[in-house]
């Protein structure tokens, strides 16, 4: 019996010596101590709260050119500026959104920018009825609408959070009036057809009262809406007053529809207008049938290589794939003067951004200087342009009417 437990004995020894043993032959635990260091000294990155600011735009609909214009040049402010550090260290965001130059889809979007604390300044929108229809609701927010193209006389004056960078139609209506119907085109008899909403018949009642007391008769005032494609019955209408000269207030799409209905008509009259800018799209959608049309503008760019308009001109078309019209310049320069009054604030509230961009000086955009008059909008100087062999060219500059 002894004999046996101790045979037992020693197996539980032997046994447990071999454990033993085996566990002496692992590998020991690697620890890399250079990593544990870099972990326990590294500071953590901090998130920096980027800067929100709203672009609405009609990038949908019967004015997409002008839309998409303004999304492709605050892209390129707002690249430049970050690119630079941001706003005092902070970068840029947009918050774009399309209207489809609708007074009903401007206003929700200014709803949500305005309940929105987040977003503390709007560039936007395109045409004087938004502009116009969602300025109480900004005003309420206390909330900055800077519109790159809303130019009637009366927006911008409508409360203190609004501004207008492209001019005003009390100056460049009487423009038309004088300098591209009467000492341009020496016309004697005009129609004049004009979008009918709040930019439209303000335009059009600054052209036409200038017109007239230059001695040029006024032979028809005709309207018509948004989005209208066929002007058949209206420029029978028109025809029938013997006008020497059309004037039409509106913009690139209406403006060449009713160039190829003149043409149709075989109709030989001077087409001129008020409105749509040296638009790439009255050549893509009129041809041969918009040859010789003249229009004002407050800015045109060309390529000489060395302006910063001419840069400004080449970046654009190469990132738009259309031609850089006036209403997308403005839009880059309204989105470099909010980043300019943000800039300067003590402390980045909506109101402080209000004030700033109000009392901004010295301010020059690829458009020329611009200052903010007291109610909120600018003065502008024009030139006369026209569409040779296809193409856009300078007629008149800008002393033309000094």
């Amino acid at each position: 019996m002894k004999k046996t437990l101790f045979v037992l004995l020693l197996c539980v020894v032997l046994v447990g010596s071999l454990l033993v043993g085996c566990q002496k032959e692992e590998a020991p635990e690697v620890v890399d101590s250079s990593n544990t260091e870099a972990e326990e000294t590294e500071a953590p990155v901090e998130e920096v709260t980027p800067i929100k600011i709203g672009v609405a735009a009609p990038i949908t609909g019967n004015w997409a050119e002008y839309g998409l214009g303004f999304e492709v040049a605050t892209a390129m402010a707002a690249e430049e500026i970050n690119a630079e550090g941001g706003i005092n260290g902070r970068p840029v965001e947009l918050v774009v959104m399309d209207s489809k130059g609708d007074a009903k889809e401007a206003t929700a979007i200014a709803r949500q920018f305005a309940d929105d604390d987040e977003i503390l300044a709007v560039v936007g929108d395109f045409s004087s009825t938004c502009c116009m229809a969602t300025a109480p609701i900004y005003e309420e927010a206390g909330l900055v609408q800077i519109s790159p193209t809303a130019s009637n006389p009366d927006y911008a004056g409508l409360n203190d959070y609004m501004f207008g960078v492209m001019g005003v139609q009390s100056a460049e209506g009487p423009f038309v009036g004088e300098y591209l119907l009467g000492n341009y085109v020496g016309a004697e008899n005009v129609a004049v057809i004009y979008l009918n909403n709040d930019w439209g018949v303000a335009a059009s009642s600054y052209l036409i009262e200038t017109a007239k007391a230059k001695g040029i008769n006024i032979v028809a005032e005709e309207n018509h809406v948004d989005g209208e494609k066929d002007f058949t019955a209206l420029l029978t209408k028109v025809q029938q007053s013997n006008p020497d000269t059309i004037c039409l207030v509106t913009f690139y799409n209406e403006c060449a529809i009713i160039a190829n209905q003149i043409a149709q008509m075989d109709w030989d009259v001077q087409i001129t207008a008020l409105g749509p800018g040296a638009s790439e799209q009255i050549i893509e959608l009129g041809g041969e049938n918009v040859e010789g049309f003249l229009t004002s503008t407050p800015f045109f760019a060309t390529n000489d290589g060395e302006s910063a308009a001419s840069a400004f001109k080449t970046e654009f078309e190469s990132r738009a794939g259309f031609t850089l019209n006036v209403h997308s310049a403005c839009a880059y320069d309204a989105l470099n003067m909010v980043a300019n009054a943000m800039a300067n604030t003590d402390e980045l509230t909506r109101d402080n951004i209000r004030d700033e961009l109000a009392g901004l000086k010295g301010f020059v955009g690829v458009t020329g200087p611009i200052e903010f008059q007291p109610a909120g909008d600018i003065v502008r100087k024009y030139l006369i342009v026209g569409i040779e062999n296809g193409e856009w060219v300078i007629k008149t500059d800008y002393s033309y009417a000094e």
